[in-house]
């Protein structure tokens, strides 16, 4: 099948490489431009760009995908279908009818729930304990098309949203081939639009904990936000990340070191949150144990 592939980070590669072996043929895989990263703000190009230069296929990065070149080549490539995972920009009806079988996403999450930019992360967040890799035919609107396939898994109790994505994107890659291979056979399925949820963008004011919260709730912040924008507290004048926890039993007053021996424990509105794994400004991440043996966190002191 002659097809175009839009999809620019790391979640997207598996699937890129499970077409290419299924003999597909693809036209261009198609990203968002080049981003200045790091320290020195040198330009980086996405990580489905890099995998394309290794395996030689043609590569487009328009900055306009509403109206100009990138419109025009679309509508007229003669491509079968477009696979679209994770690529970041929506998606104008001219380029969702352009190819011969319309567009078709890779979405991370049971669909109605959790459409949008963060599924992996807001179910995890939201404590919910399985999820799904599904395909979609897409149409105008948010994640709001008919379901094609689909694959469920379970979230472990403690999994971050960093296993979660890795197991979740080799889950799509198997989906995305099995939906063009049965393409003529799957009957899409309606989504029922009132039961949606939205998965937003994430901000690290997001990720900041409430300790009036439950510890299990706050639990679940920590392992959702990992590994970004990991989940922080103030230390005095410090910010502290939290970078993995487990859940207590312990009581107190919400934010208050209950337990600071080999373990550390802070109170929540209810139960405990034991921390295990922190980092301060400008340092490593390092055992919470280590803060205690600094004389950084003592029973009383207060997490805001």
């Amino acid at each position: 099948m002659r097809l175009v592939f839009m999809g620019t980070p790391e979640f997207a590669v598996p699937t890129l490489d499970a077409l290419v072996a299924a003999g597909h043929e693809v036209l261009a895989v198609v990203a968002q431009p080049d981003r200045p990263k790091g320290r020195g703000k040198k330009l980086q190009s996405p990580a489905t760009i890099e995998r394309a230069r290794q395996l030689g296929l043609p590569t487009r990065q328009p900055r306009a995908v509403r109206r100009g070149p990138f419109v025009e080549w679309m509508t007229s490539c003669g491509a079968d279908v477009a696979v679209v995972v994770a690529y970041g920009r929506i998606l104008i009806p001219e380029l969702l009818t352009a190819p011969r079988l319309g567009c078709i996403n890779v979405h991370a999450s049971i669909l109605p729930r959790y459409r949008g930019a963060a599924p992996i992360q807001w179910a995890i967040v939201r404590g919910e304990r399985q999820t799904a890799v599904c395909t979609m035919q897409m149409a105008e609107g948010l994640d709001t098309g008919d379901v094609l396939l689909e694959s469920r898994c379970p979230i472990g109790p403690d999994e971050t949203a960093g296993q979660l994505h890795d197991r979740l994107m080799h889950m799509g890659a198997a989906l995305a081939v099995e939906t063009l291979d049965r393409i003529d056979q799957i009957a899409p399925k309606p989504q029922e639009h009132a039961a949606h949820t939205l998965a937003p963008l994430i901000t690290r004011e997001d990720a900041r904990i409430d300790w009036s919260r439950s510890a299990q709730e706050i639990h679940n912040l920590v392992r959702g936000f990992h590994p970004w924008p990991v989940a922080w507290s103030m230390l005095g004048e410090e910010r502290i990340k939290i970078w993995t926890s487990r859940v207590g039993s312990g009581e107190g007053l919400p934010g208050n070191v209950i337990e600071a021996g080999q373990t550390v424990e802070v109170a929540c509105g209810q139960g405990s949150l034991e921390l295990v794994e922190v980092q301060l400004p400008g340092k490593r991440r390092q055992q919470t144990r280590d803060l205690v043996n600094a004389g950084r966190l003592q029973i009383g002191t207060v997490l805001e």
